[in-house]
């Protein structure tokens, strides 16, 4: 650093990177630019631990982005997976090793960020950033990004990490664009020893009523989360599906402790990921699995990225370097994470149009449960399922021609018969691998 920045760092404090939110992205990214010995700063509106609307899956993508000696705060191994269509055709699927480990995201999100501070970050929580500028008299040079809090107070940074949720500010300055919102509902609720045990090692999927809705359920010691998610603009239909949902299972006896909401929203193909020194990462970029609508492990990735890249845009001594690092993380977010969401999209579409058929090859055809248990343990990605396999690459090409056929009636479960090898019929059918 020359001796007049020096000075000019001495009169305010300039800090290399500073990031956005504490969630799992915004956690990751501070890491990530703390590792690399630069001056990190880590905001966060509310005060740790918080509680977020997420079933707190975590599968083999996140585990393997956590940081070196990261102890999961694991409340359940899950082994076995129930589907059912809308409550009826149920079967359960059941693996030797595990598929993926069930967290509560105030003790990971806490954890994620004590090992950011360990790694060298500073973190204020109760600070709400209003804006960022680049420009104009809040800012000395054009190396230098303002942070404006509301109260008026403003930092400096060389770079700026946007991980602030899926209504992001950052996101906003940055100009992200999306093209899928859904709604969410979750409720987390404590359940006698009895029920609880029922349950443990086990998680159910049911695929919904409303087009590409599904819901679940979570276990996780003497809590069960049970929520439901579709589209947005079908909230007193989410509501409903909520409710019947809980009541099929036994459960509407017993008093959620939280009930909550969120929008996830997904970002358009042609939305940006940085403008100027500002990256967007996690929920703030619009970066999740289009389909299951799973943010933890994008989360993570990109977040790691952000703040990987955020450091080589803190060191860029002029706006056409700053601009090459940013596009830069734009082609490592889309090579990875992008090329997984447009695979996801194709997914949802098919699993939007004919559910009773997804459900159907999922549940009889024992390729497909090896898929499913790939996927969520880790050893493989939707993206590269697709590139690498020639039969699923032609099997999803083959259900995006094919027409939709009524769900209701139970004939895709009959028309699915033959890809699936006899699938899909009556309830309770266990299978075992």
């Amino acid at each position: 650093m020359s001796s007049e920045n020096s000075s000019a760092d001495d009169v305010q404090r300039v800090w290399d990177v500073v990031v956005v939110g504490a969630g799992p992205a915004g956690a990751s990214a501070a890491y990530a630019a703390a590792v690399a010995g630069r001056r990190v700063l880590l905001l966060e509106k509310a005060e740790l631990p918080r509680y977020k609307t997420c079933g707190g899956g975590i599968i083999g993508p996140s585990r393997d982005s956590l940081p070196p000696g990261f102890e999961l705060p694991l409340r359940d191994r899950v082994h076995a997976v129930t589907f059912s269509h809308n409550g009826r055709f149920t079967r359960t699927r059941r693996s030797r090793q595990m598929l993926f480990g069930l967290i509560n995201r105030p003790e990971f999100d806490q954890q994620l960020v004590e090992h950011a501070q360990k790694a060298g970050a500073e973190l204020r929580t109760g600070v709400t950033v209003q804006r960022v500028e680049q420009h104009g008299s809040a800012v000395p040079d054009r190396r230098t990004v303002a942070v404006v809090l509301q109260g008026g107070e403003t930092l400096l940074a060389r770079a700026v990490v946007g991980a602030d949720g899926s209504a992001s500010r950052i996101g906003a300055h940055v100009g992200v664009k999306l093209d899928q919102v859904d709604l969410g509902l979750e409720a987390e609720i404590p359940v006698p020893e009895t029920v609880a045990e029922d349950w443990k090692g086990r998680v159910l999927i049911d695929w919904g009523p409303m087009p590409g809705s599904y819901g679940w359920v979570f276990p996780k010691g003497d809590t069960l989360t049970v929520g439901v998610i579709s589209a947005r603009g079908e909230g007193a239909a989410t509501k409903r599906y909520l409710e019947e949902f809980i009541g099929r299972l036994g459960l509407a006896g017993f008093e959620p402790s939280i009930s909550s909401g969120h929008l996830t929203r997904c970002r358009a193909d042609d939305s940006p990921l940085s403008r100027g020194r500002v990256l967007v990462c996690g929920d703030a970029a619009g970066l999740l699995e289009p389909w299951t609508r799973e943010g933890i492990s994008f989360a993570l990735r990109s977040g790691r990225l952000a703040g990987e890249w955020a450091v080589r845009i803190a060191e860029a001594h002029d706006a056409v370097d700053a601009r090459r690092q940013a596009l830069n993380y734009a082609f490592a977010i889309k090579a990875g994470l992008g090329v997984e969401m447009s695979v996801g999209k194709r997914m949802l579409t098919v699993f939007e149009r004919r559910p009773g058929l997804f459900h159907a090859v999922l549940t009889g055809f024992r390729p497909a449960w090896n898929a499913f248990k790939e996927i969520t343990q880790g050893s493989t990605s939707l993206g590269e399922l697709v590139r690498s396999h020639p039969m699923a690459h032609r099997a999803l090409s083959a259900l995006d021609r094919r027409p939709a056929v009524d769900t209701a009636s139970g004939a895709e479960g009959g028309a699915a018969g033959g890809a699936a090898g006899g699938a899909a019929g009556g309830e309770g059918a266990e299978l075992s691998s």
